[in-house]
């Protein structure tokens, strides 16, 4: 019920709507939320940077099917690469991968060829639907010449992760693995157990290639186990969710990365961790 309420188009416009719901929604999703401008994420994200953490700085935004819109998301991307030292992270959708994947592509390869010193732009994962569009477009760019400048996010859940994997360690993408947040309808393990299993295996899966990845993950079980057997694998985890642990984690000598959202559609992203710290 609280993911539903989470894509919820029409709660969103009736809370906003109502005598100050707006700015009370806000101030509890500000925990999780870098700031609804550009301007408040950078503020946020030096923030971070100042203890010890890296960042990578995501403008909301998902489903386009203009070409123009998506020109403006890259022109926002192409100056946040000038503001800011941290990596930037997009969802492929806000770049009409959708209706023009070739447009997506060159695209991606802008952003990704304005980052330098080591700076990556992280793709994210989004529902199965859209899997193989955002594998073939990653590859696409890292053919082009910038595989370091990449990094693709990968589901532990989806069995189709082990040759998605492979393919992105050979093309020199840099790898985030996730647990997985959709519920899929076919191709996917079972949340709990059969995914945490198909976690650890993957990670021993990249430690054997020796890939560029790091553990994207708060189940602090799973992180420990993976830490334990194959050493100081950087670590992710998103602003707002147990800062301590990024804190210990960095004092411990281990890499660590916060991943920094903002922009004007930051409501539905809240709801989505309330969900998550219920339990959902």
């Amino acid at each position: 019920m609280l993911f539903k309420l989470a894509t919820n188009e029409t709660l969103e416009q009736v809370v906003k709507g109502l005598p100050g719901g707006e700015e009370n929604a806000w101030r509890a999703a500000s925990r999780y939320v870098a700031g609804r401008t550009r301007d408040e994420a950078l503020q946020v994200a030096e923030a971070q940077l100042a203890l010890g953490h890296g960042v990578s700085l995501d403008l909301f935004g998902e489903l386009s099917v203009d070409a123009a819109d998506a020109e403006r998301v890259v022109d926002e991307y192409l100056e946040l690469a000038e503001l800011t030292t941290g990596w930037l992270s997009l969802d492929l959708s806000h770049l009409a991968v959708d209706v023009d994947p070739a447009g997506a592509a060159d695209r991606v390869a802008r952003i990704a060829g304005a980052l330098e010193g080591g700076r990556r732009l992280q793709i994210g994962a989004e529902d199965t639907g859209r899997t193989d569009r955002i594998r073939d477009c990653v590859l696409t760019v890292a053919g082009r010449g910038l595989g370091d400048r990449l990094g693709a996010t990968v589901q532990a859940n989806l069995e189709r992760s082990p040759e998605d994997i492979d393919a992105f360690a050979e093309a020199g993408v840099q790898i985030r693995l996730v647990k997985g947040a959709y519920v899929e309808p076919t191709g996917a393990h079972p949340y709990g157990e059969p995914t945490d299993v198909a976690y650890l295996r993957l990670a021993h899966q990249l430690a054997e290639r020796g890939a560029d990845w790091s553990l994207a993950t708060h189940d602090g079980r799973l992180r420990e186990a993976v830490l334990l057997a194959l050493g100081k694998v950087p670590v992710e985890q998103l602003l707002g969710i147990r800062p301590e642990v990024l804190a210990e984690l960095r004092d411990r000598g281990i890499e660590t990365r916060v991943y920094v959202p903002y922009g004007p559609s930051w409501f539905r992203y809240w709801l989505r961790r309330v969900a998550e710290s219920r339990g959902a």
